[in-house]
């Protein structure tokens, strides 16, 4: 236990830690600076699972099928990796997370199943990954994020298998963690370094991974522990105040769950530590969160992939732990129906209860307000439902492409309107200098307008300034002026999911000067386009995938006709060559101009919807939503 008269004694230890380096003073010493690990749990384990809680999961075993089949695969897996060579200090590009994260996923996986079965082999393999990577030259910490996974996985290692070290392992790992994870971070801590200031995923996964480690070496250095938690649980509040006020997450579906993910092991393991989170758990937004999650999945099984994140969707155990903490059983449903590749702590959290969307009444339709996001969907638990995702937001946020007013659709089980994703982040300058000339990450590589064929501005932000959600008409506004300041004085793009089934893509600009207009939809349907007799080109285009088809439609303006180009920008950019790009290309538009398009989804074997909606003026929109 730490007591305030070693306050002064931890001010000097850390100051030669640290090599002379000034970290404060007697005076800024305030009381109960140094009091976190008062209510430190003796011994070990004491993160995230203790030994009380095993004979509930044995328990679990027997009685949820679904848990059986998760601890099963679970050894499965522990099996491979028994025979598997541990990690190498090897960087990919300037990483060696690659590393980091195979190490935490085999100490997880490979003492969990020890810790249900006392299968020896299982620990001896996890000692043997852990001393590997302990005597590593370092944990690459000019890429903190590496040193922080690494950090955490040495961490639940020795609080995990702490009465099962020899000294002289403890030792080893133990001096690792201090000198490679703990003492590193200390010094970012101590300048206010650049992802301690951070609002998104790099804050969460830095300080959760440091906090579990600190946490788990608190009894044998208790000051250094202290000092790391405090300014932890000080710096992890940024980021977590971006979930207000409903739970979005700017970075996108892949950094959502990044950030989550170690937000949670953070909290779940100060709690099973210490008693409680600090209070962190109760930042505005961050009960709802899971919901995101349950929306950016459309009913083909892919999500709504803005930023650099991919479409595939895995699991996200933390959603087991958010449906607990906040009673939010929905959120249990959610993680049982992506369990296809199940980590230990799917088993450690799993929870039976909860139902879907439609016996929960989920609305059809969400707005994530604090990220400018809209989702709509025909059904809940439809698998052919018709789901559109769709963005205003900020092109400066972390992440994020030059792609404001950007969708994606569903229809059929497929996804139609697609987003490109990331490309592979050791592209030269890729988050720097370079980044807004690659294919993916650039304007033209979206669904959305290009104007003069230039990107939109990299500062832009883009509100949704009206939302309506009725069961015939939903529908979102975004104002997409300040993405083409310059060359229009005003761009609209309203998306609106009419009658359930149908979509249209409606798009009114004010543009300044002779500019050509591009309307883009990325798909990877085979296009057949429908062109009249005697007219060399038509507005209607047939999309077609497996047993459903899509017919695009442009309802104004008159004469405007559909082209198709390929989406692959030159080597070493990534390629799609399974991808076309379906496009409106305007080439002189100049004044008031409006350009709608409509998507008719419709099974093969049946005709095209033959509604053809009015087109109304966004005006007229808007004044629905007051």
């Amino acid at each position: 236990m730490v007591k305030q008269g070693l306050n002064v004694f931890v001010a000097f230890l850390l100051m030669f830690l640290l090599g002379g380096a000034e970290v404060t003073t007697e005076e800024e010493l305030e009381e109960g600076d140094f009091l976190m690990l008062e209510t430190l749990r003796p011994g070990h384990p004491r993160l995230m699972t203790l030994e009380s809680d095993m004979e509930r999961i044995r328990r679990l075993i027997e009685t949820e099928p679904l848990a059986k089949e998760i601890r099963d695969k679970l050894y499965e897996s522990a099996i491979q990796m028994l025979e598997q060579p541990p990690v190498e200090h090897r960087l990919k590009g300037p990483r060696l997370l690659h590393q980091s994260r195979a190490c935490l996923d085999r100490v997880y996986t490979l003492l969990t199943v020890y810790r249900l079965t006392g299968e020896s082999r299982f620990a001896d393999r996890a000692i043997k990954e852990m001393l590997t990577a302990a005597s590593f030259p370092d944990w690459n910490p000019s890429h903190f994020l590496d040193t922080a996974e690494m950090s955490h996985a040495l961490g639940i290692g020795y609080d995990w298998l702490y009465n099962e070290l020899s000294e002289e392992d403890k030792n080893t790992i133990r001096e690792a963690l201090m000198e490679k994870g703990l003492k590193p971070a200390m010094e970012f801590y101590r300048t206010s370094g650049w992802w301690v200031k951070a609002k998104h995923n790099w804050n969460q996964v830095c300080n959760g991974g440091i906090g579990i480690a600190a946490l788990a070496v608190a009894e044998e250095e208790p000051e250094i522990a202290e000092y790391i938690l405090k300014e932890a649980v000080k710096s992890i509040q940024r980021p977590m105040a971006e979930f207000a006020p409903d739970g979005g997450w700017a970075e996108g579906p892949g950094y959502w769950d990044y950030a989550t993910r170690y937000n949670v092991y953070f909290l779940a393991a100060l709690e099973s530590a210490l008693g409680d989170d600090q209070g962190l758990k109760n930042a505005p937004g961050f009960d709802k969160t899971g919901y995101f999650r349950i929306y950016f999945i459309g009913p083909s099984g892919l999500s709504f992939n803005f930023a650099d994140a991919g479409a595939r969707v895995g699991g996200a155990a933390q959603m087991f732990w958010l449906a607990r903490t906040f009673n939010q059983p929905i959120f249990s449903w959610h993680q049982r129906q992506h369990l296809a590749r199940p980590e230990a702590l799917d088993l450690i959290w799993f929870d039976a209860n909860g139902e879907g969307p439609v016996a929960s009444k989920l609305p059809l339709d969400g707005f994530f307000r604090g990220i400018d996001v809209v989702f709509f969907r025909s059904a809940w638990e439809d698998p052919k439902a018709v789901f559109v995702g769709f963005k205003g937001g900020d092109n400066r946020v972390n992440h994020s492409h030059l792609d404001l007013g950007t969708f994606v659709m569903d229809a059929g089980g497929y996804r139609w309107a697609v987003d490109l994703g990331s490309d592979n982040y050791n592209l030269p300058g890729y988050f720097r200098e370079k980044r807004w000339t690659y294919y993916r990450l650039c304007t033209r590589g979206h669904n959305t307008l290009t104007l003069g064929g230039e990107n939109q501005d990299p500062r832009a932000k883009a509100p949704i300034i009206g939302f309506n959600s009725a069961p015939g008409r939903a529908w979102a506004v975004a104002d997409l002026s300040s993405a083409y300041a310059g060359q229009a004085k005003s761009v609209l793009r309203g998306l609106s999911l009419i009658s359930r089934k149908q979509v249209l893509v409606q798009d009114e600009l004010e543009i300044l000067e002779p500019v050509e207009v591009v309307w883009a939809m990325h798909t990877p349907a085979e296009i057949e386009l429908a062109v009249p007799a005697g007219r060399r080109a038509g507005n209607v285009a047939l999309l077609s995938q497996g047993e459903w088809r899509v017919k695009a439609e442009i309802l104004e303006p008159a004469g405007a006709h559909f082209e198709v180009t390929k989406a692959d920008p030159p080597p070493p950019q990534a390629q799609q060559p399974n991808i076309r790009k379906l496009q409106v290309r305007l080439p002189e538009a100049v004044g008031e101009l409006r350009l709608a398009v409509l998507l008719s989804p419709y099974p093969v074997d049946e005709e095209p919807p033959a509604e053809i909606p009015q087109v109304k003026p966004l005006k007229r929109w808007l004044e629905e939503d007051k």
